[in-house]
C-alpha cells in the first residue's frame, strides 16, 4: 500500500485545521495595517493564503470605511499578522504560527 504524499497527509493537526477553513470567511490582517476579508480558497506551499471575493479594508483616519473589492487575492504569509475565521469554522482565532 502506498503512504500518503505530505499534500494527502491529513494527520497533522495544522493541516486538518487549515482543511476545515476552506470555503469558510476569514479575516486577515497585514503588518501594514490593512485588512483582507474573503472566501479561503487555499495556499501555496510557503503558505502564501488565497482568499476569493475579497474585500479590502484600510484601518485610518483618511481612511474609506467601506473597503473595497479586489476580488481573487494573494497575500504572503510573511506580511501576516493575525487570522480570524467568521462562524463555527472550528473557531479559530490566534497567532499565526503553524508550527
Amino acid at each position: 500500500m502506498e503512504s500518503p504524499t505530505p499534500a494527502q497527509d491529513t494527520s497533522k493537526p495544522a493541516l486538518r485545521r487549515l482543511e476545515s477553513l476552506l470555503r469558510h470567511v476569514l479575516r486577515i490582517s497585514v503588518s501594514d495595517g490593512r485588512i483582507f476579508i474573503g472566501t479561503f480558497a487555499g495556499t501555496d506551499k510557503p503558505l502564501n493564503i488565497l482568499l476569493i471575493n475579497a474585500e479590502e479594508y484600510r484601518i485610518g483616519l483618511n481612511e474609506n470605511p467601506s473597503g473595497r473589492f479586489v476580488g481573487q487575492i494573494m497575500i504572503p504569509w510573511k506580511i501576516v499578522t493575525k487570522v480570524e475565521a467568521q462562524g463555527d469554522a472550528t473557531d479559530f482565532e490566534g497567532d499565526v504560527s503553524m508550527t
